[in-house]
């Protein structure tokens, strides 16, 4: 088999086993321990929603699994932010002073450009603060 890296964008909240079974109107299997922690996980990317609530397809996770799987936005590695500016997402530091700056990129160009506080458009450099820095976010 050959390996694979998931970096697929979810919501997701805390919710046990238990809880995640009463919201779906299930019983749960005698087998499975309610108090297992977990997260109600909404997937963005497709599928068809599942549940009244929520826009996406719904579904629970273990807690360990999710938690190797993905970081909350804001937690991100420059990596990470370069992974989703290739897929036309915008994304920003945390601790950038203009809320309304951020990064996107330009395919037909091969370049990563800045949205200032001024709504001007800029070509972007990174820094080696910026590299270095885990609060990327996606926007």
């Amino acid at each position: 088999m050959k390996q694979f890296i998931g970096t697929k964008i979810v919501k997701a909240k805390v919710m046990n086993r238990l809880d995640y079974n009463l919201f779906r109107g299930w019983k749960l299997p005698d087998d499975e321990n309610g108090s297992d922690d977990g997260y109600l996980v909404e997937y963005l990317d497709g599928g068809e929603p599942n549940t009244k609530e929520y826009n996406g397809y719904v579904s629970w996770s273990p807690k360990e699994q999710f938690e190797n799987a993905y970081k909350e936005s804001g937690n991100l590695s420059f990596g990470d932010a370069i992974t989703y500016l290739k897929q036309g997402k915008k994304v920003a530091r945390k601790i950038w002073n203009g809320k309304k700056m951020f990064l996107f990129y330009v395919p037909s160009s091969s370049y990563i450009a800045m949205k200032t506080t001024q709504d001007n458009v800029v070509p972007w450099l990174a820094s080696q603060i910026d590299m270095l820095s885990d609060d990327w976010e996606v926007l």
